[in-house]
């Protein structure tokens, strides 16, 4: 069955427009900070994200895919070796099953291929939401949905945007608001945003080129 998200009849922040063109200028490039070659090292970099830092998992890729290189490998790794490199990332074991076992079923049933409808991601271990619109939005060009993750959800929530629990009630009212165009894009920028502008603790609000039009102006709290 499709993968859907639920529509929201949110009303659209007021300064949602000004956010928007503030985020382009305080950060100009959008981009995923995982490593990759391939649709598939970006899927198996992006499971390894979980609980981690970008930065890690960029020390134990080379090694991880210079030793399986592809879904045909990686199908057939030994456990313990492959515990051994992702130990570093945290919850080893269980990314080295998950790891294995999403090769194993890329082979079963797509041939190899990292599938490009998120309903095919959705699917695989350790896959929801967040790690399939990276996928589809950064290795195929494809809008799927927002991507929300710790930062989208601090920021958006200081930004006035919601005051929700969950990253899964967010998505839908970004998924409203946000041109769909750029939905790949805005979910980067605002992970950039969050990791090394508005950060949890100390947001860097002085200068800050959403200062003028952001609620929670030197406000630490999350």
């Amino acid at each position: 069955m499709p993968e859907r998200v639920k529509k929201t009849t949110r009303r659209r922040p007021k300064n949602l427009d000004a956010v928007l063109e503030g985020l382009v200028r305080a950060v100009p490039v959008p981009k995923c900070e995982l490593d990759y070659r391939d649709p598939f090292e970006l899927l198996i970099a992006t499971q390894l994200s979980a609980q981690s830092t970008d930065a890690m998992v960029n020390k134990v890729t080379p090694t991880l895919f210079a030793r399986w290189p592809d879904p045909a490998a990686m199908a057939q790794a030994d456990v313990a070796e492959m515990e051994a490199v992702l130990r570093p990332t945290g919850f080893f074991r269980n990314k080295t099953k998950n790891a294995i076992r999403t090769a194993q079923i890329l082979v079963e049933r797509f041939g190899g291929v990292v599938p490009a409808r998120i309903e095919d991601l959705i699917g695989l271990p350790g896959v929801a939401r967040k790690t399939a619109n990276v996928v589809l939005g950064t290795a195929f060009g494809i809008q799927s949905g927002v991507t929300v993750d710790t930062h989208v959800f601090r920021v958006t929530r200081r930004w006035g945007w919601h005051n929700e629990k969950t990253a899964e009630k967010v998505e839908p009212l970004l998924m409203a608001w946000v041109p769909q165009a750029g939905w790949s894009a805005f979910g980067h920028r605002a992970v950039l945003f969050g990791r090394y502008h508005c950060i949890a603790r100390s947001p860097k609000c002085a200068g800050c080129e959403l200062a003028a039009v952001c609620p929670s102006v030197n406000s630490t709290e999350d």
